[in-house]
């Protein structure tokens, strides 16, 4: 089965083998637009704005017509079977003749929905499993070699933000399930690749308190606040700084009270900011 990845570097696949992908550059952001919209006619409007942006040569819609030729071309020689009815030609532009299911954004985005349901079913455990596999299907940054006009980086976005909404309802179904010495780890990772997602420090403070990890919980704290200082002249939020109490009043009580909240479309687990 043809199969095209771009949550990470492009890849074209068939029955698992990796095949070379196009060596252009704008024929490679042409496919990436039509391999985020498969079976949707991409138009030649939204092909030119992408690979020109506002000061589009007189010869664009000529030289697009040109990079789908050499798509064609690329399919029809490297996968058996594929032939040029794989990109269609309509009037307003082209369309790549792919299921969702061929396409690793549009499987990530499937499982996205569905453990966001079961969680609100209130089905944790099953929905923390199936957040996992969506995580799983990321090998990287999205795109990460090829050049990203308008249109694309505005979908590049858009599937970064969605990733990062899956990572917190998973590690949140997880915090819930008690997984806090296991979630310690990542989240250290986690905090060294964004040290200024404050959401990712709060879970790190929660899940070492909650371990039994009180200084650990504390220093997490403190290197928060230093971060925070130092790049923004900012303090923690008041949330974070009701953690840190809790923590220093010490008393298992503290440890065990930790409210959450559905925020922003994932569950938060802390003191949700006062109105």
């Amino acid at each position: 089965m043809l199969k095209f990845k771009i949550l990470g570097p492009l890849e074209i696949r068939v029955n698992d083998e990796k095949l070379p992908v196009p060596r252009g550059p704008k024929v490679r952001q042409l496919l990436s637009l039509m391999v985020l919209r498969p079976g949707s006619v991409v138009s030649h409007g939204v092909l030119v704005d992408e690979l020109w942006g506002k000061n589009p040569p007189k010869t664009a819609l000529s030289t697009v017509r040109t990079h789908v030729y050499h798509l064609r071309k690329t399919f029809g020689g490297e996968i058996a079977g594929a032939t040029d009815d794989l990109i269609g030609t309509w009037s307003a532009g082209y369309v790549l003749r792919a299921t969702p299911e061929q396409v690793d954004a549009e499987e990530f985005l499937r499982l996205a929905r569905q453990g966001e349901s079961l969680l609100h079913a209130g089905d944790v455990g099953k929905g923390a499993w199936v957040l996992s596999q969506a995580l799983e299907l990321w090998r990287g940054d999205v795109l990460t070699d090829v050049t990203c006009g308008p249109v694309l980086t505005q979908h590049v976005h858009h599937l970064q933000e969605m990733y990062m909404k899956v990572l917190q309802q998973r590690i949140e179904a997880d915090m819930r399930l008690g997984r806090h010495g296991g979630l310690a780890a990542e989240l250290r990772r986690l905090v060294a690749s964004h040290p200024l997602n404050e959401w990712l420090h709060g879970q790190l403070i929660t899940a070492l308190h909650l371990s039994g990890r009180r200084g650990d919980a504390l220093h997490a704290y403190q290197q928060l606040r230093i971060i925070l200082r130092e790049e923004l002249g900012l303090d923690p939020s008041r949330s974070i700084q009701q953690m840190q109490r809790n923590i220093l009043s010490g008393g298992e009580e503290h440890a065990l009270e930790k409210p959450s909240y559905w925020q922003g479309g994932y569950w938060c687990c802390g003191f949700p900011e006062p109105a």
